[in-house]
């Protein structure tokens, strides 16, 4: 069985008088594990499979199995645990709280979750200590580098032990080297927790750095690299 898998997924937006379909009739399993990017040009549809998958919404049609469950008959309260206890959601942007220190920052997904607020708070030192600020805990973000906020932002992603990290553009607003350095952070996850990664950029460069690339055109997906055996 497939970690997750999309059967003939649709995603159609109505504008005006028409009918987009943001997504076409997408097919895909993605393996336990999987390293994973998604290119292709602004409105191809990546950001809109990315939130499919992640329960953010729900399909016009098709099927998202997860393990199996079909995730799009759930109702909202089971599809919200599905998204607190399974996928952890990186963005474009870090979007951290400026009110909050950066262990603050990482500790507020895990309140909707069932551990307490001091475990997560221990939870949420050692993952600053994975991405390297464990000296940053009470720093705020206008204290922060943008590549600091954006280990914030990972640390944050993980702070539920999500099975499956889902990525948009999680290096766009960084420089090569700072680039660089939150990649090789991805590959050690992937590799040391076998975390499945799934990210989506218009860098080909960064795309193949993954294990299996696709590329999304009109809403279409292929694979562009072997599927691992």
């Amino acid at each position: 069985m497939s970690q997750i898998e999309l059967s003939d997924i649709c995603k159609e937006y109505a504008v005006g008088d028409l009918s987009i379909r943001a997504v076409d009739g997408v097919s895909l399993r993605i393996e336990k594990g999987d390293f994973l990017s998604i290119v292709g040009h602004s409105g191809s549809g990546k950001t809109t499979l990315l939130s499919i998958i992640g329960g953010i919404i729900r399909p016009s049609s098709g099927k998202v199995l997860y393990e199996g469950s079909d995730i799009c008959g759930l109702d909202d309260d089971r599809v919200s645990e599905y998204r607190n206890r399974k996928i952890g959601f990186m963005f474009q942007f870090a979007s951290l709280l400026p009110i909050l220190t950066a262990k603050e920052n990482i500790i507020l997904p895990g309140l909707f979750g069932p551990a307490g607020a001091t475990a997560k708070g221990k939870a949420a030192e050692e993952y600053l200590s994975v991405v390297g600020l464990s000296d940053k805990i009470n720093s705020f973000p206008s204290q922060l580098s943008g590549g600091q906020q954006r280990r914030v932002a990972i640390a944050r992603a993980l702070i539920n032990d999500p099975e499956v990290i889902l990525a948009d553009e999680p290096t766009g607003d960084l420089d090569e080297e700072t680039e660089a350095e939150i990649m090789d952070l991805f590959r050690k996850l992937n590799k040391e927790r076998q975390v499945t990664f799934i990210f989506i950029t218009h860098n080909g460069d960064l795309a193949r750095q993954a294990a299996r690339q696709l590329r999304m055109h009109s809403g279409r997906l292929v694979e562009t690299s072997p599927v691992p055996a």
